[in-house]
């Protein structure tokens, strides 16, 4: 068996769950390596992020470096000695840090690779509507989400869920799994498979304005499943047109109904307290929504204080 030292990499909530369950299981995480404090809130102030707010509850020395290149960031890795590094949900490494440890660097990634490599998975698997996705952890190479795969589970998407379930969902699953790749490092009997790189490969790039914008004219399940893979975070948006108004609104929580109507795509209609918007083949029902300034409320909560114009329209 293998005396490791384990340096964890990490930011988000996502990425606790994995340094829990590592120290849980008695591994030795001789530091912790996470972003810099960023400004937050209202009042601009300094936020620490999810993983090193919990490695000072475990006493774990933190590293923030602003630049993973420089010589002094990495000189404090090296001091630090690991033989394994573990990174979920962590920047692009380079390469003198990533191939730095004796025994690698593996990344926890929520998706069956090769399929959607990229900064948001779990969103993009909703969104172009998959039945299933998956955690992999794979040893880091010189590219994104490339190398080679050490274990994969399957995760099946339920027909309504949202990105909050299957983030969650797949943060404990993919605990389990860092756990069960550390275990077989530690005894040395890693077996390796290199990722396919022919075939379909879907991507999940960033989340930007652009590709979270809801697009009226698209299909209703498109539109249903970019929602909901959206939910709660960024959120989809769209235009709102209210009279003379133009109002910027995210949509959060939704239903669709397959039914057909002679309405433009868009048309917003409301009727028993439901606020629906047309689209093709059907109706999007409004359940949660926000207005620019507001705090998100329900659709009954927002028909007590706000009119839609005869002719409110989203586009």
């Amino acid at each position: 068996m293998r005396d490791l030292r384990i340096v964890f990499m990490g930011t988000p909530e996502f990425a606790v769950k994995s340094l829990e369950a590592i120290i849980n299981a008695g591994f030795n995480v001789v530091g912790v390596v996470t972003a810099p404090d960023r400004p937050a809130g209202r009042g601009r102030k300094l936020k620490e992020s999810a993983v090193k707010e919990f490695a000072k509850e475990k006493n774990l020395k933190v590293l923030q470096p602003t630049n993973l290149k420089s010589e002094e960031f990495q000189d404090q890795l090296m001091e630090l000695n690991p033989n394994l590094q573990v990174v979920v949900a962590f920047r692009m490494l380079p390469e003198k840090v990533w191939n730095y440890p004796e025994f690698g660097t593996f990344n926890l990634h929520a998706s069956l690779l090769p399929q959607y490599r990229g900064a948001a998975p779990i969103n993009w698997a909703i969104i172009n509507g998959e039945k299933k996705t998956g955690i992999s952890t794979f040893f880091l190479d010189e590219k994104i989400d490339t190398g080679a795969m050490i274990f994969q589970e399957k995760v099946e998407i339920g027909e309504k869920e949202k990105v909050a379930s299957l983030h969650d969902r797949l943060m404990e699953k993919g605990a389990h799994l860092v756990v069960k790749t550390v275990e077989a490092i530690q005894k040395g009997d890693v077996q390796t498979t290199p990722q396919p790189d022919s075939g379909d490969l879907k991507e999940a790039p960033k989340l930007t304005r652009e590709n979270t914008k809801i697009n009226w004219e698209e299909s209703i399940n498109r539109i249903y499943n970019l929602i909901r893979g959206l939910n709660p975070y960024p959120a989809a948006w769209c235009y709102l047109e209210n009279s003379s108004e133009e109002l910027k609104v995210k949509i959060y929580d939704i239903e669709k109904v397959i039914q057909e109507h002679h309405l433009p795509n868009g048309t917003v209609t409301v009727t028993d307290k439901q606020i629906k918007v047309a689209a093709k083949d059907g109706y999007i029902i409004i359940k949660e929504i926000q207005l620019p300034g507001k705090r998100k409320m329900d659709s009954k909560a927002l028909l007590n204080g706000f009119n839609f114009a005869p002719d409110a329209k989203m586009r």
